[in-house]
């Protein structure tokens, strides 16, 4: 075991873990940040999507170990009043059904919006095609992500 620094949602926890620790488990069963959700444990799913550096990562499969210094943002970090736009136009579109796979959804749509504020249909596409819905609600985060898109512009 050794005890990492994580800078999360902008606070320092602390994780007595050992390394190889895959970051999922380390935020639901150490940390108690269970919004990000176990789906394959492979990284093909998307459930577990968090940012790192601001880039959406898989969670199930990144070590702990590797994230000492980074910065780190889960769903519960977007915004504490759900007041961030994707989660707004996610609650507009109506997408979830059974919910699942929203965290990850979010945050994929999150980070493709932060680095294109104006995505073509395409770019939404194929910034969200590793992500898996159940239920099958795709047209709707489709719709999501463009409305959040126009969100962020006001």
């Amino acid at each position: 075991m050794a005890l990492f620094n994580l800078k999360i949602n902008g606070k320092t926890y602390k994780a007595d873990v050992d390394g190889n620790t895959p970051l999922l488990w380390v935020l639901r069963d150490h940390l108690d940040l269970v919004g990000t959700k176990y789906g394959c444990g492979i990284a093909m799913c998307g459930a577990c999507t968090v940012h790192v550096n601001g880039e959406a990562t898989r969670s199930c499969v990144m070590p702990v170990s590797a994230l000492e210094n980074a910065t780190i943002t889960t769903v519960e970090g977007l915004s504490e009043t759900a007041s961030h736009p994707v989660q707004q136009a996610w609650d507009e579109t109506d997408v979830p059904q059974c919910g699942y796979c929203q965290a990850g959804q979010m945050m994929t749509a999150a980070a493709l919006l932060s680095k294109n504020s104006n995505p073509s249909d395409k770019d939404i596409e194929e910034a969200m095609v590793g992500n898996i819905c159940r239920c099958g609600t795709y047209h709707r985060i489709h719709d999501a992500v463009k409305l959040a898109a126009s969100k962020m512009k006001k």
